[in-house]
């Protein structure tokens, strides 16, 4: 009898492992394993979110414009050039699915997001992983990699989970030297709590492949609803939007990322209070004696002597009702990926770490 054969690539594709959310037996749960924002949604969005329960019944619009305008007026883009989708990973797919197929390579960088490999992998072409120099994304390597089969880079900017940051200077390296034909990808997922960087608008404006990526997930404290958004020169756009699904998002999510994109308050102040756990949580850190790089995200990337005493560090945190991520599948068997909380939850994270170091 013929089988069903899925196409080349697909079986290939490791399932992707979000931050374990449960703890068994344990009452009061502390979950710094996704990066989730502490303080949760703008409440301008939660009001939103309530008037929409009725409307539930209801189509959404196709063209996602009232959300484009907003984000447009926001930040100052042309909002004819602004792409929304179901998170920022929807969007990753298009472009890899837009403009790689079979025999083509996409390339991306050791620590990269491990869902960097699986839409190459969806879209039925080669992902080319490339070394990163001190945990950073290594420029020379990247351009190093290409070949006359590339056709996408992808760039996590500030990069999960090191935290790291290409600077910009590197960053127009990249852009200036890659071949025209390959789209740049920066996707910018953590850019808010990276003061100063534009996570790529300046790129994007200039070139017509370079796409930035942006998400709602993180400092705006939507991850349950899932939206993203991306910006690109228009004609790459207009390329998206044909493999983009006409009701990928709801009202619902596009009113809740309406609301909390112009309530740019309420980033701000979860902007700094991330600056300062995450200076708080990273001082700690070493003076108990782990590796840390400066981040630039909402998590500190730990590393520990080896993957026993991280393993041994994560039980310990566990005990106490904490979670945190391992992330020994992004190379890293001795790391521990901690979200930063609010100053109660670090100070919880920190205290017990104190104890198991002082318990040797």
């Amino acid at each position: 009898m013929t089988q069903i054969v899925p196409q080349p690539g697909i079986m290939d594709i490791a399932l992707y492992q979000g931050g374990k959310s449960h703890l068994s037996g344990a009452a009061d749960v502390l979950k710094l394993s996704s990066n989730e924002n502490p303080l949760g949604p703008s409440p301008a969005a939660k009001q939103v979110i309530a008037a929409q329960v009725d409307l539930l019944h209801r189509y959404p619009s196709t063209d996602h414009a009232a959300l484009r305008l907003a984000i447009g007026e926001i930040h100052g883009l042309d909002p004819n050039r602004i792409i929304c989708g179901v998170g920022s990973d929807e969007l990753l797919q298009f472009v890899t699915q837009a403009y790689a197929g079979p025999g083509d390579e996409i390339i991306h960088t050791v620590h990269g997001f491990s869902m960097y490999p699986i839409l190459a992998r969806m879209a039925g072409a080669a992902p080319v992983c490339v070394p990163e120099k001190d945990r950073v994304v290594d420029v020379e390597a990247v351009l190093d990699a290409v070949t006359a089969r590339t056709r996408v880079v992808l760039i996590a900017n500030p990069g999960n989970p090191t935290g790291t940051m290409v600077d910009d200077a590197d960053l127009v390296r990249l852009a200036d030297d890659l071949p025209s034909n390959v789209v740049l990808v920066l996707d910018g997922a953590y850019t808010e709590f990276a003061e100063g960087y534009d996570g790529g608008v300046k790129l994007a404006d200039e070139r017509p492949n370079v796409l930035m990526t942006r998400t709602f997930s993180k400092i705006y404290g939507l991850g349950g609803l899932r939206i993203g958004w991306g910006y690109a020169a228009l004609e790459m756009i207009g390329v998206l939007n044909r493999i983009r699904q006409p009701f990928n998002l709801s009202e619902l999510q596009m009113a809740a990322a309406e609301a909390a994109v112009r309530d740019q308050g309420w980033v701000t102040d979860c902007a700094e209070l991330n600056a300062e756990q995450r200076a708080r949580l990273t001082g700690a850190l070493r003076q108990l004696g782990f590796a840390c790089d400066d981040s630039f995200g909402n998590f500190v990337l730990a590393r520990l002597a080896d993957e026993a005493e991280a393993a041994a560090a994560d039980a310990a945190l566990q005990a106490e009702g904490i979670l945190v991520r391992r992330v020994g599948s992004y190379g890293f068997p001795e790391g521990l990926r901690i979200t930063v909380g609010d100053a109660e939850q670090t100070g919880r994270v920190i205290d017990t770490l104190t104890r198991w170091r002082e318990a040797g």
